[in-house]
């Protein structure tokens, strides 16, 4: 579970018959504190890599914008792969099972809630307002 602001506008990819995938990434930020001894710890803000499957990323891609605050439930996942060079990269995401708008919409959006949850099957992503 996260909350945190999108730290650039997402990038929606469609593939196999209108099926769509987002991704972003998300700040969180641990607020800075004060130590008994007087010693001030600053903010300490992390990256998460943020992936989002066919209903949630087309929820994405209408309503969530560069820095926009939003909560994220999903799952960690590990992948590597070999870059130009031939180096062998890592990546850790976050697949996105849950997805909840925190910052305010415009008054004249039209959409009522702002919790999304991913869906399981086909049959039911298609009863999805999204």
């Amino acid at each position: 579970m996260l909350i945190g602001n999108v730290g650039k506008e997402p990038d929606i990819r469609y593939y196999d018959a209108d099926q769509a995938v987002a991704s972003f990434p998300l700040a969180t930020t641990e607020r800075g504190y004060k130590l008994p001894n007087g010693t001030q710890v600053p903010d300490r803000t992390d990256w998460h890599n943020i992936v989002l499957w066919r209903g949630l990323a087309k929820v994405v891609e209408k309503y969530v914008h560069k820095g926009d605050k939003i909560y994220i439930e999903g799952k960690m996942q590990y992948r590597s792969y070999d870059d130009q060079k031939g180096q062998r990269r890592f990546v850790a995401e976050v697949i996105a099972e849950n997805m909840e708008l925190l910052s305010p919409r415009p008054a004249s959006s039209t959409h009522d809630s702002s919790a999304v949850k991913s869906d399981t099957s086909e049959s039911e992503e298609t009863n999805t307002p999204f």
